[in-house]
C-alpha cells in the first residue's frame, strides 16, 4: 500500500471540488494563513507542495476527508 506522502494531490480534482462550491482562491488563501491570493494559487498549479497542516484546513474549506485529494 502506498502512503499518504507518497501519493501525488490531483488538483484538478481539488479545483473542481472547489469550483463546484464557488469558493475562491483568494477565500482558501485567507483561511490558509497566506498573505496573497498567489500562496494557494501556486499550491493548485502544483509549484508548492501542501503542508499536512494545510492540507487539513484545506478539506475542512471544501468539505471533504484528505484522502479525496488523490
Amino acid at each position: 500500500m502506498v502512503s499518504t506522502a507518497e501519493k501525488k494531490i490531483d488538483w484538478e480534482k481539488v479545483r473542481s471540488m472547489r469550483e463546484s462550491l464557488g469558493i475562491s482562491q483568494a477565500f482558501i488563501s485567507r483561511r490558509m494563513g497566506y498573505k496573497y491570493s498567489s500562496g494557494y494559487s501556486n499550491l493548485e498549479k502544483g509549484m508548492v507542495r501542501l503542508s499536512a497542516e494545510k492540507a487539513a484546513i484545506l478539506a475542512e474549506i471544501l468539505h471533504c476527508k484528505q484522502e479525496d485529494f488523490f
